[in-house]
């Protein structure tokens, strides 16, 4: 089937709700994609930092083959091995509590958002300017974007947005506050990392009125920033933490993990969700964990994150290099220009979060050969934008 009747049953059958490339893709390996025509493409976005372990990882695609030969779905009202191992993994990785799954970093959120209400009634949650929490009611009242709310108006009250700055998280923060929800990087506005200042500002805070601090770790975890959790760079800890995207390498998981305090907040039917934690996809995380945990990968991100940066500052046309890890942006004029022409003409796979940002989020297996000729492919393009 050719792209263009793809794209005919789209216009016959599928809700307008995404701008898509035209370019069917059929394949991927490790780092690597291929379209209908043959054409291979360098993956530098991870379906958006979803295939960390790379495409088709050997150990997921075989957890994969051996589950769903064996037992797809139970429904929670039964035990299965992979949930309880990887709830486990997820506790005693992070924060030392308990888990509940979901099947999506919208939903991980909205788990927290109710946990944290429950905790204290009626309380408000605390955001900043920037972030990006999902696009569900409950998280997008707390994406203060207005183009993302506006609109879907009237949306779930009882959150508050503040400036990303000390003073004035501080200052949001009185007796009545619930939570604190905060990206340890803002990844979907265009990489940009909270301050370690501002992060131990939310900490007190949430100390002084007995307030919840959640992070976000649905994008900057599962080792994307060079550790399985950003928030061990930063000497934070939450009180919880949400996860998803690279969490069932490639499989569609959601996790909210919390810290001992709220581990038993929830109760038998307070909240649930009907395939979450199914034995199929808790069989690929636990495959993927086992890649994405190992020392020498997390070492090897953060390298190939400084090797990525230097070479992306060193290139004219791009500005404002910045990220951890290998969670990456750049500054240009016309990124969406740029990230189409990187598709047609290089065949490197990007992504643009704004008019003026590119972002990179390659999988975590990539080598240090396959990041120097990235560059080199970035390079090019931005030397034809300069001339």
């Amino acid at each position: 089937m050719s792209v263009a009747e793809l794209q005919a049953l789209e216009a016959a059958h599928v809700v307008p709700s995404y701008a898509r490339f035209p370019v069917e893709l059929v394949r991927g390996a490790g780092t690597r994609l291929w379209d209908d025509e043959g054409n291979e493409y360098l993956d530098l976005l991870s379906g958006i930092s979803v295939l960390n372990v790379g495409h088709c990882h050997p150990a997921v695609v075989a957890a994969v083959r051996e589950q769903v030969a064996t037992l797809t779905h139970v429904t929670n009202l039964f035990y299965t091995a992979p949930a309880m191992r990887l709830a486990q993994r997820l506790a005693t990785s992070s924060l030392g509590g308990k888990v509940f799954f979901c099947n999506s970093g919208a939903e991980a959120n909205e788990a927290a958002l109710k946990l944290v209400r429950k905790a204290k009634p009626g309380g408000e949650v605390v955001v900043v300017h920037g972030a990006f929490h999902g696009r569900t009611y409950g998280a997008l009242s707390a994406t203060p974007q207005e183009s993302k709310q506006a609109p879907f108006a009237p949306l779930v009250p009882g959150f508050v947005v503040a400036a990303p700055e000390p003073a004035a998280l501080e200052a949001a923060v009185h007796e009545g506050t619930a939570a604190v929800l905060l990206e340890p990087i803002q990844g979907e506005t265009g990489v940009h990392p909270l301050s370690e200042e501002l992060l131990r500002a939310a900490r007190a805070a949430c100390d002084r009125v007995g307030a919840a601090l959640v992070f976000d770790e649905i994008q900057t975890g599962m080792g994307r920033t060079g550790t399985l959790w950003a928030y061990e760079q930063t000497g934070v800890v939450p009180d919880a933490l949400t996860t998803a995207k690279a969490l069932g390498g490639g499989l569609p998981i959601g996790a909210l993990v919390t810290g001992e305090r709220l581990a038993d907040v929830f109760a038998p039917g307070d909240h649930g969700s009907t395939f979450a934690g199914g034995p199929l996809v808790a069989a690929a995380a636990n495959a993927a964990f086992d890649v994405l945990e190992e020392p020498a990968l997390l070492a090897s991100v953060r390298a190939l994150g400084e090797r990525l940066r230097a070479g992306l500052a060193a290139l004219p046309g791009a500005a404002n290099v910045r990220g951890r890890g290998l969670m990456v942006a750049f500054d240009t004029d016309d990124a969406p220009g740029l990230v189409r022409c990187a598709l047609t003409e290089e065949r490197i796979v990007l992504n643009a979060t704004g008019p003026g940002t590119v972002r990179l989020l390659p999988p975590l297996i990539v080598t240090a050969e396959e990041i120097d000729d990235a560059l080199a492919r970035i390079g090019r393009l931005l030397s034809a934008v300069v001339a």
